[in-house]
């Protein structure tokens, strides 16, 4: 017999260690096969004085295991403390994060009996870098990136996901109608890589219409890839249509390390109160256990897990007493589930694991670099004396020969030339600079423009070169052009 893995385990804050124990004696109950390394994370760590919620030896637990089971935890109030989650995923390389949404009709109230979605969600760029700063007196901004590794490797997981597990169409949601480079990267991505899977059914959704469909009629969709904040949203609206948030279940999946946790929060306000469902957690264990290959745990705990909401025994947060039949707490549900490890469900399908695929790895494929040629520059201006046409005055005697002020946006607007007096302006301003047609460019032509432009007293607060790559510009246009 192979020896028993080992996993990492933390049991949180607020509800996590009653949710924790209750999965920990369901898994233990249907045989799993495990060791533990219990570490110790969020709220009373980030009291230690450890700004990110975890302590340096836990890393060394994760690295060594390399699978963790978490429970909620608690971010304190207040500015100077990071996102646990966040740094986790970011740190370890979990770059897929998985959340499947099912109904339990009748069981569990829904209005979308017939829901079975899978939404997976790049998780580790996007806005959620953090990258942010305050620019001006009345502008702050928070910086988007999206990478082509980050795109390719979470739409092939997304593509894979789906032709192991059977699954009949993927869906992709961005917003590349206005964020056309960084979406439209996401998108294209998508299209590149979906056709190499001809056996499946591809289709693209901008994002506020798919999410409409998805709250409307989410029987529509199998398998959703986006990026990573329309992701967290949208996973959660998934979670919450098919009755219940506190349900859910996710993996979070990297090339060496997988983590896997309930998708809501602590709820202190229930802790201590025995009240608190494991069930999302629970099924983020069975997640765990389909990983580890322990296949045959996994399909009793899945379908105790369906047979004890078929018997009407649920906890308060789903009890309806048109359906239930019994108002349990936390331990009383947990006993339930164990006590019906070898019964099947009766009128859900009952899970079969026998044949599960192994966990699905993504990987991107590097690609020769572009011909890349400097172009111009946008010079970012903290300024509130005057109108556009002032500003644009101001520039145009601070121009040098190599660089002519062509341009200037507000909130990504033009203003001028030819603006609208009615174009409400802060005191944030994009002015793009460009080399006569046909004239190259240079980091030295821009070093002279910023001297030139301090000297006649303007605060530039940034800069971006513009390029073209392999002759496509890789910019933005202002709005209005």
């Amino acid at each position: 017999m192979a020896p028993k893995p080992i996993i990492t385990v933390a049991h949180g804050n607020g509800i996590g260690p009653e949710i924790m124990k209750a999965t920990l004696r369901i898994l233990e109950a249907a045989g799993a096969r495990f060791d533990i390394e219990t570490i110790e994370i969020g709220e009373s760590v980030y009291q230690r004085g450890f700004t990110s919620g975890i302590e340096p030896s836990a890393w060394d637990s994760l690295r060594r295991t390399k699978v963790f089971l978490k429970a909620p935890i608690t971010t304190p109030q207040g500015g100077g403390f990071k996102s646990l989650n966040v740094t986790i995923r970011k740190t370890l390389g979990l770059y897929a994060n998985v959340r499947p949404s099912v109904s339990y009709h009748p069981f569990v109230a829904t209005k979308h009996p017939r829901m079975d979605v899978v939404i997976i969600r790049e998780n580790e760029e996007d806005l959620y870098a953090g990258i942010e700063h305050r620019e001006t007196d009345q502008v702050v901004q928070c910086l988007k990136l999206i990478t082509r590794p980050g795109c390719e490797k979470i739409v092939r997981y997304a593509f894979e996901y789906a032709r192991r597990n059977n699954r009949k169409k993927v869906t992709c949601f961005t917003k590349d109608n206005i964020m056309k480079l960084t979406d439209g990267l996401f998108h294209k991505v998508f299209d590149e890589i979906g056709a190499e899977y001809p056996e499946l059914q591809k289709e693209h959704w901008i994002v506020d219409i798919g999410a409409a469909r998805l709250a409307d009629t989410p029987e529509i969709f199998d398998v959703i890839v986006m990026p990573n904040l329309y992701g967290d949203i949208l996973s959660d609206v998934a979670a919450q249509l098919t009755g219940s948030v506190g349900l859910a279940g996710s993996a979070n999946i990297g090339e060496h390390i997988a983590m896997f946790e309930a998708i809501h929060g602590s709820a202190p306000d229930l802790a201590g109160k025995g009240i608190a469902n494991p069930s999302g957690l629970l099924l983020a264990a069975v997640m765990m256990l389909v990983h580890l290959g322990q296949t045959d745990a996994a399909e009793r705990i899945h379908n105790a897990f369906l047979r004890t909401l078929e018997d009407g025994i649920h906890t308060p947060d789903i009890y309806k007493p048109e359906v239930s039949s019994q108002k349990v707490d936390n331990a009383q549900f947990t006993e339930a589930i164990i006590q019906r490890l070898d019964l099947l469900p009766q009128r859900f399908q009952p899970v079969s694991y026998d044949h599960a695929p192994a966990t699905p790895i993504a990987t991107w494929k590097p690609r020769p670099p572009a011909d890349k040629q400097m172009v111009g520059v946008d010079v970012f201006l903290d300024w509130a004396k005057g109108s556009p046409d002032d500003l644009a005055c101001t520039l145009r005697s601070a121009t040098n020969q190599s660089l002519a002020l062509s341009m200037i946006t507000n909130r990504g607007v033009k203003v001028w030339p030819g603006g609208m007096p009615e174009t409400f302006c802060t005191d944030h301003w994009r002015c793009r600079f460009l080399p006569a047609e046909g004239a190259k460019t240079s980091h030295d032509d821009v070093i002279q423009l910023l001297h030139k432009v301090q000297s006649v007293g303007l605060d530039f607060i940034k800069m971006e070169n513009l390029y073209t790559f392999d002759g496509e510009p890789g910019f933005s246009l202002g709005q209005g052009q």
